[in-house]
């Protein structure tokens, strides 16, 4: 009976995070996945991947990434970029896959202010396979028993396809940064029962951060002394879907070219009710000819448990072309450490 129960519950909680978007501990490392209005924000030619493996201690674990290319046009002030995302959850095999264009305009606020306006237009693929999960409706309580499988109502076609649209507006300057997003505009139907409507619905989240520059050191590379940079930087994301809502919030302290990280996940309950998920710790490295790499590890401090989970393992990697031939003149945004 209780491995009945169990069960259940893994199959309401697979229904119920497959209904929201995956989320990256280091967004602020995912910008155009964040927010289509990052495009071009670099003001410089970019590539970069997320990879995100959560829960890895469960037999049904959750596998998520994303890859980008950025450009921003000097003369037009436009950036454009093409992102693909993807993920997977073992229970039913579930996979999502998206890929998608954005562009954004940018316009100068007085001295170093800068606001972009971004748009996203994608093409998006879901399948599963039926086969290997037990629903919900099959488990019979009572008796202890599990149905056979409900064939009934469900579409011979194990995949869906559908286009969606997000946008985005971000300001920034020198010291702070702030935006707003709206992901999955359209709420494409994500049902795999005929006559059924299980809409995605929509994202929306506000996020921003603030620099402060710290004393600046020296480094020594054996020949001379090289002025380090130092700071320390606060940010935080908030992301509401459907029902469900969330904060990370957290700080950064960088020691060139080491980035050290601490954030917190949860949101305060006003009901009652735990809401904490998870503490992160990041480390990274931001080297001066444009690759930043970061590691960051969750631990779990929901009720799931750290043991039962194994946290969440997550990468990512980027490179800025600082010397592309084109642009000698752009600058990093000062958004992003990494």
């Amino acid at each position: 009976m209780r491995k009945y129960c169990l069960l259940l519950l893994l199959c309401l909680n697979t229904v119920i995070l497959f209904a929201q978007d995956i989320q990256y501990s280091q967004f602020y490392a995912a910008p155009m996945y964040l927010n289509p209005a990052f495009a071009g924000s670099a003001e410089m030619t970019r590539v970069g991947v997320n990879f995100r493996n959560q829960w890895p201690s469960l037999d049904r674990s959750f596998v998520a990434y994303s890859a980008y290319v950025d450009h921003f046009f000097e003369n037009k002030n436009s950036g454009i970029g093409l992102i693909i995302n993807g993920s997977q959850e073992t229970l039913s095999n579930l996979q999502n896959h998206e890929i998608g264009l954005l562009y954004s305009y940018r316009l100068k606020l007085g001295e170093n202010g800068y606001l972009h306006f971004g748009l996203q237009g994608s093409y998006g693929l879901r399948a599963a396979a039926f086969d290997e999960i037990i629903l919900g409706t099959q488990l019979d309580i009572d008796r202890g028993v599990v149905l056979p499988s409900p064939s009934n109502g469900l579409i011979d076609d194990r995949q869906i396809d559908f286009f969606d649209l997000h946008s985005g507006i971000l300001y920034y300057n020198d010291k702070i940064w702030f935006g707003l997003a709206t992901h999955h505009l359209t709420q494409p139907n994500m049902s795999y029962l005929m006559n059924e409507r299980d809409v995605l619905f929509r994202k929306y989240s506000a996020h921003g951060g603030v620099k402060f520059p710290l004393r600046p050191g020296f480094i020594n590379d054996y020949f001379n002394n090289t002025l380090q940079d130092r700071t320390i930087s606060f940010a935080f994301n908030y992301k509401r879907q459907g029902i469900f809502d969330q904060l990370d919030i957290g700080t950064e302290l960088f020691f060139e070219p080491l980035v050290l990280g601490l954030w917190y996940r949860g949101l305060p309950s006003f009901n009652g009710l735990p809401n904490n998920d998870a503490l992160i710790g990041v480390v990274g490295f931001s080297l001066d000819n444009g690759m930043d790499i970061g590691y960051s590890y969750d631990f779990t401090i929901s009720s799931l448990g750290f043991r039962n989970s194994g946290g969440a393992h997550e990468v990512s990697m980027r490179y800025s072309f600082v010397d592309q031939l084109w642009n000698r003149g752009a600058r990093k945004s000062p958004t992003f450490r990494y």
